[in-house]
């Protein structure tokens, strides 16, 4: 059985957005589906996340997936970084995924500085994984669409751009979990 890790972005937690939604039709396909709530999700910090997954992800392999929004496609990679050099999984999926942000102010910008300026060794993440599936949205507050060029270059990612989706903080479109199941 395929198993699925869910990390939501910053602000949120295990019900929020589209969530509770995506892991009831995932299970519904027979999926294991387990969707964390991040620690001090309003005040995200890149060593507590990353350790939250080390300590609550029970197993993975090639039949593993990782579905992440926002800042959890961060989370994703730091944790694929940090892995022994022959553990693989089997795929990611990324929900407004980025390296740079746009329309911060001065708060956000202070907590997602270290995120967008700390390294993330892209090699050591391809060690792990090399089957990503970025998702954009043509209109998304935060996200700039330039982003889905350096997840392609970076990750070899397929790159799906949604229209009029902003930031996916509403339930995913229904055609949207067609390309998830096949990408699964």
């Amino acid at each position: 059985m395929k198993k699925i890790y869910m990390i939501h972005g910053w602000g949120g937690s295990s019900e929020d957005n589209w969530f509770p939604w995506m892991k009831k039709e995932l299970e519904k396909k027979k999926f294991s589906v387990r969707v964390f709530d991040m620690p001090d999700s309003e005040n995200p910090r890149i060593e507590q996340w990353v350790k939250h997954l080390e300590e609550n992800v029970e197993f993975f392999d090639e039949e593993t997936f990782f579905i992440g929004h926002s800042i959890g496609c961060q989370t994703i990679m730091r944790f694929l970084e940090k892995l022994h050099k022959h553990r693989k999984v089997g795929g990611c999926i990324f929900v407004a995924p980025w390296f740079n942000l746009i329309n911060l102010d001065k708060k956000e910008m202070e907590i997602a500085h270290p995120w967008m300026n700390g390294k993330i060794d892209f090699s050591r993440v391809l060690d792990h994984c090399n089957n990503f599936l970025a998702i954009f949205s043509d209109d998304d507050p935060y996200v700039p669409i330039s982003e889905r060029e350096i997840f392609r270059e970076r990750l070899n990612a397929k790159i799906i751009v949604e229209k009029n989706r902003g930031h996916f903080e509403e339930e995913v479109q229904h055609h949207l979990l067609s390309e998830i199941l096949k990408f699964l």
